[in-house]
């Protein structure tokens, strides 16, 4: 056994060496509590140096509450040395110098040493974890108290609705970035991704059927390419088919139709989503067939198939195909329904052929349209860089406090430097302020009683002296709402609740 006032002899400098270059704090403890060792990361987490703890009771690093208790659970360990987490199940607090308390998580791990038998503790500052679980609760009881005002249902859903699903799942992906692997957060982050995917889905799909119902959508007819349609589509679906062993195919397509660009890509979005979801093995092709007046549109699969009498009731609400037997029903059958409904109001001629067990075809007969210019026909999305701009660093600006701080977190999590603002006027402030021209702009549409997003990211571009690269976030999934990229340039549209995977996939090909 150890006395307080001896150290441990390490295996040589490479034992030394390699604790020193944990990513964690890591301290040495013998019976008696006494701290034999404490790596480089003590100070930046404990705020003492290392050689500061040496010789030290472990309980400095405590808070006082939990002092008394910890001699018998030191006990209880040193009787049965074994690998464990300390605590299981408990909530764990680390002291700081300063006095300030903040969460832990602590591994144990037994020691063989000539001295004796010692402890090794891996304590890890799982503040920002906490807090993004705290936001995450508090943003899923926003969300359910949402849900129960009914009455203002139709008149809110656009935005108010959205709000918390859009602060959800971005705080949903924070926490899902920051949780260990096969952790009870990280299990906790993959429910409640599964919750939100079918919750967004079905809100999308009940709103989208008021609007047609109500005569809302009004088609803003141009000529448009079918590639950036197509390109779109590629960026969205890739994962969610490699995820399934599918391969996708896109065809490339230099066709021009005429059509509102918006509503028909909603239409073979439906339907490569319903591919990928009723396909097991082999592949979801999207293509394109010339013909003289029209451009021929196909999604093709080697799906599941529909059975022939069944080929007409699949446009009718909440028809469902039977299942197979053990596979899980998913949506209220509106998808197709919303596909049936916006393709007769573009005039688009909508087949299907498909055969049972060995996959489907739906084709769009879209009306040809003029060639456009070589920049019209450019992807939308060009990477953007400034000198005078620092790297990484995106200006949110969002009236709502709870989704402006959902989407920082998320960006720091990222490696990204927020700037968040709640207005135009807010945001002309913090940049008066700042030292550096954000490369990007995250802008919500609705900003209260003040100028609108596109305003907004006009009046900041002008006090940047440049064209910052913007997203323009809108809760309003109309025709006219999503073509609001069209009144200013650089801009993408982005429906809410926003998908943080494919806005982090977008900030990444920008920067």
């Amino acid at each position: 056994m150890t006395t307080g006032n001896e150290k441990v002899e390490l295996s040589g400098e490479l034992a030394r060496s390699l604790l020193n270059a944990a990513p964690d704090p890591t301290v040495i403890v013998d019976a008696l509590g006494t701290i034999m060792f404490a790596n480089a990361r003590v100070e930046e987490t404990f705020g003492y140096v290392a050689a500061q703890l040496v010789g030290r009771p472990i309980e400095v690093l405590l808070p006082e509450r939990f002092r008394a208790g910890h001699g018998n659970h030191r006990k209880r360990f040193f009787e049965s040395p074994k690998p464990r987490p300390m605590g299981a199940g408990l909530e764990l607090y680390g002291l700081h110098r300063d006095g300030h308390e903040f969460p832990v998580e602590i591994s144990l791990s037994p020691l063989e040493t000539p001295s004796g038998l010692l402890v090794s503790s891996a304590i890890r500052d799982i503040s920002d974890r906490k807090a993004i679980e705290h936001a995450l609760l508090e943003a899923h009881n926003e969300a359910k108290r949402a849900n129960r005002a009914k009455s203002a249902f139709l008149a809110a859903a656009s935005h108010d609705l959205r709000q918390p699903l859009q602060a959800l799942s971005l705080l949903n992906a924070a926490l899902t970035r920051t949780a260990e692997p096969d952790s009870r957060a990280a299990d906790i982050a993959a429910g409640t991704a599964q919750a939100l995917s079918s919750m967004s889905e079905l809100l999308n799909a009940l709103l989208d059927i008021s609007k047609l119902e109500a005569g809302a959508v009004k088609p803003d007819i141009e000529d448009c390419s079918v590639q950036r349609i197509f390109e779109r589509l590629r960026a969205q679906f890739t994962d969610q088919a490699e995820a399934k062993g599918l391969e996708l195919i896109v065809d490339e397509c230099d066709d021009v139709v005429r059509t509102d660009p918006t509503l028909l890509e909603q239409i073979v979005q439906n339907l490569v989503a319903n591919a990928i979801r009723y396909t097991k093995a082999g592949l979801v092709q999207l293509r394109c067939v010339h013909s003289h007046a029209y451009v021929q549109i196909d999604v093709v699969d080697t799906g599941v198939g529909i059975p022939n009498g069944d080929l007409q009731l699949i446009f009718e609400e909440f028809y469902q195909a039977p299942l197979e037997a053990g596979a899980r029903r998913e949506g209220l059958g509106l998808g197709l329904s919303i596909v049936r409904r916006v393709a007769e109001l573009l005039d688009v001629r909508l087949e299907v052929e498909s055969t049972p067990g060995r996959g489907s075809r739906f084709r769009l007969n879209v009306p040809r349209g003029s060639r456009l210019s070589p920049a019209a026909t450019q992807p939308a999305l060009e990477p953007s860089h400034d000198r005078n701009a620092v790297e990484r660093v995106v200006l949110v600006v969002d009236d709502d406090a709870a989704v402006a701080a959902a989407t920082a977190m998320l960006l720091e999590v990222e490696g990204y430097q927020p700037l968040v603002a709640a207005s135009l006027d807010d945001a002309l402030c913090r940049l008066t302020e700042a030292t550096c021209i954000p490369n990007v702009i995250i802008c919500d549409y609705q900003l209260g009683s003040g100028p609108s997003g596109v305003e907004t990211i006009r009046k900041i571009r002008e006090m940047c002296g440049r064209r910052i690269r913007s997203f323009l976030v809108t809760g309003d999934t109309s025709s006219s709402a999503l073509n609001l990229g069209s009144q200013i340039e650089d801009c993408t549209i982005l429906s809410k609740p926003m998908d943080a995977t494919k806005l982090l996939g977008l900030l990444e090909a920008t920067l």
